[in-house]
């Protein structure tokens, strides 16, 4: 990894730890009232999220509205065995009262032996550290969203989730492993990518 790489993600990482608990409220609910109007999110009946541990924009909301809509929602668990993402389909009961476990990089994961593979969703919702307007994401640094998806037969539609801070102007490196979005959601803007 390139300095200037290593320098941007410490700044992105601390920004992002930066936003104010307003801040993250008022995100939360305007990707929330994109989403509800976003064609792949009204076909969707089995969505990928996350649940956000290092300041990624919070998805307690869109969970919520999920189950509400009857759509399924799978959270992802990393297998220790290929360092993939597999993915747990979650129940509201459970995720109300809480039921998961932390993993030792310090997110949360349900509780499952075993998940199904990122093929089988129709939308993959995805924290990222960076998105510059080409569809190249920066994530935390595992790489695991990338091994996941390129072991993906079908790919879901990936739709990145973002503070407006962290759409970069400026292009980023893609490596040939790397699994560009097909679009970025933040607070303000909506940018769809050719894959």
């Amino acid at each position: 990894m390139s300095v200037h790489l290593k320098a941007l993600r410490k700044h992105l990482r601390h920004q992002r730890r930066s936003v104010s608990r307003f801040r993250h409220k008022k995100s939360q609910q305007d990707i929330l009232s994109r989403l509800i109007r976003f064609k792949p999110f009204q076909q969707a009946q089995k969505i990928g999220l996350y649940l956000h541990a290092f300041g990624e924009i919070n998805t307690n909301q869109i969970i919520e509205y999920c189950f509400k809509q009857r759509k399924e929602v799978y959270l992802p668990m990393i297998c220790t065995m290929n360092q993939q993402l597999h993915w747990v389909q979650i129940s509201q009961t459970q995720y109300r009262n809480k039921r998961f476990s932390y993993h030792p990089l310090g997110m949360q994961e349900p509780m499952a032996s075993r998940g199904l593979h990122v093929s089988t969703l129709d939308l993959l919702i995805m924290p990222l550290l960076a998105c510059d307007v080409h569809g190249t994401r920066i994530g935390m640094g595992g790489g695991f969203y990338d091994k996941t998806l390129a072991s993906a037969r079908h790919k879901p539609f990936r739709l990145g989730i973002a503070h407006d801070f962290q759409l970069l102007q400026l292009r980023l490196p893609r490596q040939p492993w790397d699994q560009p979005l097909d679009a970025l959601m933040t607070p303000a803007k909506y940018l769809h990518f050719k894959r």
